[in-house]
Formats: structure tokens, C-alpha cells, sequence
């Protein structure tokens, strides 16, 4: 019984919100309103529907499917029942999908009409999954067959089960999103999610009067649990769409008069760039949020001009820590730019050598975090785990610099740290250099391999709308701003860089993409 009066887990935060806001509105989605009341009823009638179909704690659920008011709700509804959410990123392939399932030993597969085909070839490719949920989508579509409903848990009339939960059990597995190698199962318990939340309220600002817009997919732990996690914990009203599109953000901000956005940079450059930007009253958004990637300086300071009421925030993390790691605040913006900021409430945060010691400030090393907020580990993966934690440190693989007060710069990963003649370039540096040309709108720098330099620099470039660029401006651009070896040795244009779906640019698929651009064979 004691355990229970001092419990704190993810099955308890949205019911303390709910006992304090019953009345206001906790989330919306396409035709969809719930108060906190009815949410935190709607989540324990779910968790009872699932119960009565075997899921218990320690049960692994696994989510394939776009934003949903029936997504935010069935995470609450497992983590009642001290399941573990297995979100699984919806742009992948059912062979990839498979794997995942089979690796997390899933027993159920939740997803959408739209995703339902994909889960069922990944289903059958010798997983353990026996059962499906259909979740009704932000647009209504009937349900894919073969089936349980959402709505069909929701009116089970099953009682929910009394569940020795404690904050040191296990509530997700994040599978990383794989940019450079097989995805990994990030586990993190509920005690490991709370303390990041609690991170994010503190030095992110995250507040109960918070209109907030969730756009990028839940599955990602940023949208999830930066955002979504934090204000249903604080008792913020959650607007949750699937589409994060200009023309469906600008008017969702505009007619629910959002006040906070996150958006990894590719999405707040897609918002720069549509014309619905200077006709959209904009006026009540004032906390924006980016991550997932780095933003070009250059983007920033468009950003500060352009939305001069939006005060800014570059939350800095990893899959690994929950994720949030560092922030920099809307006061240092313009003062650091490129800076990721510094650690936030619950993180202790270095930047080292190889030798585990702290590097010079300006020179470049590994990050490496402390924190509650940090996994247990990798999910069946007990070698990947002790390379992680090795010294008694998280390594994030990121490469950074840190300054005098503390401010943290990533230069880059170190699997994109390019290697040309014997000479290191971080590709960050010249992605920065090439943004500063007014007619680039994204750019990506890669190495690829060379017969002379082994590995050479090249700019894989997406050209502004009506603009024109050939490869002698971007070279002659360089040539004036950087050394000879950090210039690329080749521009490749493109309409689209690829990414996934939390933003992140694929380096690792324009590298294959490139491989053979210099006849090495």
C-alpha cells in the first residue's frame, strides 16, 4: 500500500491532471475534443479493454501509426497496465518493421487503415504478434479488418486490474532511427521519462496555459516525450495532427491560436518558404521549439526577422536520454548561435578526449552525458550497452566543442566527420558556409569515396524556388570562405534531401545515393 501512496510512474501523471483540470481541454484531433476528465477515463477503459485481451505488465505493444488522439491515449492506457510501448517509425519498410517486432518480442501491433498492410506483411514475418489494434486516425476511415477497434477496448465494460507498477519498471522501448546502423532498443523506465519531463518543464518552459501543436510523429521520443509527455503532465490542451505540412500547420495555429510549436529545422524552413506565411495571423505563437537536427545559423536569424514574436528554444538530445539533454534559451539565440546550449536541469554534460578527459574549450571531442534520465540499456544487446556507458559515461557519438561558459556546439557526428587527404572536416562547418548563399534553400555535405583523397567532400544542394545555381558558384563560395581541403570536390543538386520522419537528414542514404560519383571501381 505505501508504495502505491508515493507511487509516480506515467499511469499516475495524467490522472493527477485530470483531478485538477477536470473541465479543460486536454486534447483535439481532426473532429476529436476531450477534457482531461474524459481522457483519463477514456485511458483506463482502453487499459481495461487490453487487459482482457492478455496484455499485462511487461507486455511489449508495439505502434505503427501516424498522430492520433487514439495514439496519445493508447500510451497512457499501456503504461496503466505496466506494458511497454514499442512505437515503431511508420515510414519504414514491412521487412524493417518485422525486425523491430521480432527484436522487441512484441505481442500486439496497434496501427492505422492507412499503415494496416505494412503491418500485417510485418506481422507475419516470424513475429510473436498475435493481435491488432485498429486506431482511428485524425481523419475518420473505417477500420482495417481482422481487427479489435479502438473504440471496441474503450467499451469493453472489462474492469481494470490493480498493477504493482513502480518507477523502475520498464515503460518504453525507443528504437534509435537507424541513420548509420541497425536500429537499437533504447529501455527506459517510467522513473527515466518523468525526470526528463521534469527537465523540460523546468528549462523548457513548458506551462499549463500552453496551447501546444504536436505535428512531428509521435513515435519519435521528441514529439512524444518533450512535448506531448510534459504538458499532459502540467495540464497544457494538446492539438495533435498528422500532417506537418505548411498548409495544414499555418491554419491549425491560426484557428486554435497555438502558442507553442516544436519542429525539427526542415520544418520551420518549409514554413519560411510558403507563401501562406505572410497572409497567416501568426500572432499567438510565441514559444517555438526546434531539434532532431541542427539549425543553419543563417535559418535562425530568417526565423528571428520573420516571426520576431516567437521566442526560441534548441532542446539538444538523444533517444538514449529520453531525450532531452541540453538547451539553449530564446536570450542566447543571436549570442551563441549554433550553440546547442547547456545542460538542462537533471543532465550533467562533458565534452572529452579519448582518454575520458575534458577537452581545451574550442577543441573538439565526444559528448558524454550523466543523468536519470538515461536508459537502462539496449534491449538484447549487452556489447552495445557497455560501449555506451564505457568509463562510466553515456557516449552519445556526438562530436562537440565547449566554451568558456559552458555552451556546447555539436560539429558533427562522428560517423560524419569526413576524412579527406588525411584532414578532418566536419561537415556541419560547410553546410553553414553554403547556407549563407541566398539561393540555397537545404543543403546536405557528405564524403564520399575518391581515388586521390580517399574520401572527398561533396554538397548535395536543393535550390530555392525560382532561384539558379550551378556548381562553380557553390565551389567559388567555398573556395572564399574555407580551406582547400574543407571545400567540396563536387555539387550534386536535388529537389529533396531525404529524411526521416523526426527530421533527421539520411546521410548514410545519400552516401550509397553517391557512392560511385568518382568511378572509384
Amino acid at each position: 500500500m505505501d508504495a502505491v501512496i508515493r507511487r509516480q510512474t506515467l499511469a499516475d501523471l495524467l490522472h493527477r491532471s485530470a483531478r485538477r483540470f477536470p473541465s479543460r481541454t486536454a486534447i483535439v484531433c481532426g473532429g476529436t475534443t476531450w477534457t482531461y476528465a474524459q481522457f483519463d477515463a477514456i485511458c483506463d477503459r482502453v487499459a481495461a479493454g487490453l487487459a482482457q485481451r492478455g496484455v499485462q505488465k511487461g507486455s511489449r505493444v508495439a505502434v505503427l501509426a501516424r498522430n492520433s488522439h487514439a495514439f496519445a491515449a493508447l500510451r497512457f492506457a499501456l503504461a496503466r497496465l505496466g506494458a511497454v510501448l514499442v512505437p515503431v517509425n511508420f515510414m519504414l519498410k514491412a521487412e524493417e518493421v518485422g525486425y523491430i517486432l521480432r527484436h522487441a518480442q512484441a505481442q500486439m501491433l496497434a496501427t492505422d487503415s492507412g499503415l494496416a498492410e505494412v503491418a500485417h506483411a510485418a506481422a507475419a514475418l516470424e513475429t510473436s504478434v498475435r493481435e491488432f489494434v485498429w486506431l482511428p486516425s485524425e481523419e475518420p476511415s473505417p477500420p482495417a479488418a481482422g481487427m479489435v477497434s479502438f473504440d471496441e477496448l474503450a467499451s469493453s465494460g472489462a474492469r481494470l486490474p490493480e498493477v504493482d507498477l513502480a518507477g523502475t519498471d520498464l515503460a518504453q522501448i525507443v528504437y534509435t532511427s537507424g541513420t548509420e546502423s541497425s536500429p537499437k532498443g533504447a529501455m527506459l523506465t517510467h522513473d527515466a521519462v518523468i525526470w526528463q519531463y521534469v527537465s523540460c518543464i523546468a528549462d523548457a518552459n513548458i506551462a499549463a496555459d500552453d496551447l501546444m501543436l504536436h505535428a512531428l510523429p509521435l513515435y519519435h521520443c521528441a514529439q512524444l516525450d518533450v512535448f506531448l509527455g510534459p504538458a499532459v503532465y502540467v495540464g497544457a490542451t494538446n492539438v495533435i495532427t498528422a500532417r506537418p505540412t505548411p498548409d495544414d500547420l499555418l491554419p491549425l495555429i491560426a484557428r486554435h491560436r497555438i502558442t507553442s510549436f516544436f519542429a525539427p529545422p526542415t520544418v520551420w524552413i518549409s514554413l519560411l518558404r510558403s507563401p501562406l506565411l505572410e497572409t497567416t495571423d501568426l500572432s499567438s505563437l510565441c514559444k517555438g521549439y526546434y531539434g532532431a537536427s541542427i539549425m543553419p545559423v543563417e535559418v535562425l536569424r530568417e526565423l528571428a526577422a520573420r516571426l520576431p514574436g516567437v521566442r526560441l528554444w534548441n532542446l539538444y538530445g538523444q533517444t538514449e536520454i529520453a531525450p532531452l539533454a541540453t538547451m539553449l534559451g530564446p536570450e542566447d539565440q543571436l549570442r551563441k548561435p549554433g550553440s546547442c546550449g547547456r545542460a538542462v536541469l537533471n543532465v550533467e554534460t562533458r565534452v572529452v578526449d579519448d582518454a575520458m578527459q575534458d577537452v581545451a574549450p574550442g577543441a573538439v571531442g565526444e559528448i558524454v552525458h550523466r543523468s536519470p534520465h538515461l536508459m537502462l540499456g539496449y534491449f538484447h544487446d549487452d556489447e552495445r550497452t557497455r560501449a555506451a556507458f564505457e568509463g562510466g559515461w553515456f557516449h552519445s557519438g556526438d562530436l562537440g566543442t565547449i566554451d568558456a561558459e559552458g555552451y556546447i556546439s555539436v560539429v558533427d557526428r562522428k560517423k560524419d566527420m569526413i576524412k579527406t587527404g588525411g584532414e578532418n572536416v566536419a561537415s556541419r562547418e560547410v553546410e553553414e558556409t553554403i547556407y549563407r548563399m541566398a539561393a540555397v534553400s537545404e543543403v546536405a555535405v557528405i564524403g564520399v569515396p575518391h581515388p586521390h583523397w580517399v574520401e572527398a567532400v561533396v554538397a548535395v544542394v536543393v535550390v530555392k524556388n525560382g532561384q539558379t545555381l550551378v556548381q562553380e558558384d557553390v565551389l567559388a563560395h567555398c573556395g572564399s570562405h574555407l580551406a582547400g581541403f574543407k571545400s567540396p570536390k563536387a555539387v550534386v543538386f536535388t529537389d529533396a534531401i531525404p529524411k526521416n520522419p523526426s527530421g533527421k537528414l539520411l546521410k548514410r542514404e545519400l552516401r550509397q545515393r553517391h557512392i560511385d560519383l568518382f568511378n572509384t571501381r
